[in-house]
């Protein structure tokens, strides 16, 4: 495609007997904001220093712009990446650090003190040029690791986790402010991290890896509402899973069976048939509990604790085959049921997601 900045084709990467990445393929658009999400061991960081050129995949290619860089070493390439660990020059002021890497490029000085100011007042760090990074709080080093990275005006900015180290009220700061340069400034975005809140907040596109591979590429939307496996489904939001068979179907509706009971599910958006046996995922805030059945449900549960949860009840349960499953609903502590409680599990047919077992 045209507008393809960077395409990774079959990358394989060993390191001695283990293998980390399995033949992964990725496109990614000029000025898009991909996440690679997965968890610690996945293969997000060996696919990053690949792209940037710090580790050579065993087979495969890696094209920036349409031209072949796999051979090409790190400062050949027009890539910056920012870490989770700041990497600015303690000795340097924050003016100095931005400048480094127009400094290497032999930029001018006059050009290369207007892009300092320009990138500082990006950041909102004007008024901090002459300190040292000592006497910067984390957030204020990662705007500078920002702004230091986004100086020589890199066609691609690699990001390796780098709110990690912030607390939780200033990394959901950050996420805003991240998203916000990046439109701003449309420069592509290659994003890792273990948090999902983190990746469904910020992304064009998530790629969720697990054991060296995509296990599904998509819109935050079309991965937490339209898993294509089972792993997908649990690493992304809180979810219960239930195994099934198909007892009938009748129009759109299917009735499902398992030792705990009955339930519906949407034939039609899950693709179900008789006989068939299934998984279905169905998401906590979109798990309902009544004290009597519902029509298409005889799912009791035994309640086993509930919690308040700022704005929200959670209501945990477990099922005759010991499943476990909690509900979220916006309610009063004094409105919820009570531990030793049956319930009864029920949903809208639409908020389940679902297909055969050797596939979900």
């Amino acid at each position: 495609m045209e507008d393809t900045l960077l395409s990774l084709q079959h990358i394989t990467k060993n390191f001695g007997e283990n293998s980390i990445l399995n033949d992964i393929s990725l496109d990614v658009r000029r000025g898009e904001f991909v996440t690679l999400l997965g968890a610690s061991g996945c293969g997000k960081t060996t696919t990053l220093r690949i792209i940037s050129g710090l580790e050579s995949p065993d087979s495969g290619r890696v094209l920036l712009g349409g031209l072949d860089v796999t051979a090409l070493p790190p400062e050949k390439r027009p890539v910056n990446t920012v870490f989770q660990s700041y990497a600015l020059f303690p000795h340097m002021t924050v003016a100095k650090n931005v400048a480094y890497g127009l400094r290497v490029r032999r930029m001018n000085k006059r050009d290369a003190a207007a892009r300092v100011t320009e990138m500082l007042d990006l950041v909102q760090m004007t008024d901090y040029a002459k300190r040292m990074p000592a006497q910067l709080s984390g957030g204020q080093r990662q705007r500078i690791a920002i702004a230091r990275a986004l100086a020589p005006q890199p066609q691609l900015l690699l990001l390796d986790e780098p709110l990690g180290a912030l607390d939780l009220q200033l990394r959901r700061q950050m996420q805003v402010e991240l998203k916000r340069l990046q439109k701003k400034l449309g420069i592509t975005f290659i994003y890792i991290t273990h948090d999902q809140e983190e990746a469904v907040n910020m992304s064009d596109r998530i790629a969720v890896m697990h054991n060296g591979h995509f296990e599904q590429l998509g819109t935050p939307e079309e991965i937490y509402d339209q898993p294509k496996t089972r792993y997908v489904a649990q690493f992304i939001g809180t979810s219960t899973i239930f195994e099934a068979s198909v007892a009938r179907v009748d129009g759109s509706r299917a009735i499902l069976k398992n030792e705990n009971g009955r339930f519906s599910a949407d034939a039609s958006q899950a693709k179900l048939t008789p006989g068939e046996q299934c998984e279905l995922c169905v998401r906590t805030e979109r798990l309902r509990l009544s004290r009597t059945p519902v029509d298409g449900f005889d799912l009791p549960a035994c309640v086993t604790e509930v919690r308040y949860a700022g704005g929200s009840v959670l209501t945990y349960v477990k099922l005759h085959d010991g499943t476990e499953a909690v509900s979220a609903g916006e309610m009063r502590m004094a409105d919820a049921m009570q531990p030793g409680e049956t319930a009864y599990l029920h949903w809208e047919q639409a908020a389940v997601i679902g297909g055969a077992s050797h596939g979900a």
